[in-house]
């Protein structure tokens, strides 16, 4: 079967910078719904027409991936409105960051706290890849037709480099 708009591709990859730093491997096959919220449009676009066993190499400029770095997405917030146990690299919901938090912080980002001082919290919205270029090597493990259900969710749930909120007590971070 060769894959085509909404149908379920199961790769393996090497996700790299241009300077040739491994950033994610995939080595077992994840399975991810074209056509839905799970891939980049770019590698979507790559796929189309591929079958299982075909290798693709693909270079992705910042405009095509996670977008250009945005300065303005970075914000100090007081210490003393996060919990104690904070630490780089947790996420938050701007939707729901602590009460007294900046009210100009848009809600509609996923926040990762990339520095930490004794009197302020530093909030990045940006991607952790954005601005970066990258390459990915991958590979066509299966192709599948996919669920009506799966169609209607649009989605696997395994999002290419999805961030989801990570906060004290909740330890998923994908």
């Amino acid at each position: 079967m060769k894959i085509t708009p909404q149908c379920v591709v199961a790769l393996t990859w090497t996700l790299k910078d241009t300077l040739g730093e491994v950033l994610d491997e995939l080595d077992e096959p994840v399975e991810f719904l074209l056509g839905g919220d799970d891939l980049l449009a770019k590698i979507e676009e790559a796929l189309q027409g591929h079958a299982v066993g075909d290798t693709l190499e693909l270079h992705l400029e910042p405009e095509n991936a996670f977008g250009e770095y945005d300065e303005h997405l970075v914000f100090l917030e007081a210490r003393t409105l996060f919990p104690a146990e904070l630490e780089e690299g947790m996420t938050f919901d701007g939707a729901t960051l602590p009460a007294g938090s900046n009210a100009q912080i848009p809600q509609d980002r996923i926040y990762t706290v990339t520095e930490i001082y004794p009197e302020h919290v530093v909030l990045d919205g940006n991607h952790p890849l954005a601005g970066i270029a990258l390459r990915l090597n991958l590979k066509v493990e299966s192709v599948r037709e996919a669920t009506e259900q799966e169609i209607g969710r649009g989605s696997l749930g395994t999002g290419f480099f999805k961030l989801e909120p990570l906060t004290p007590g909740n330890d998923t971070l994908h």
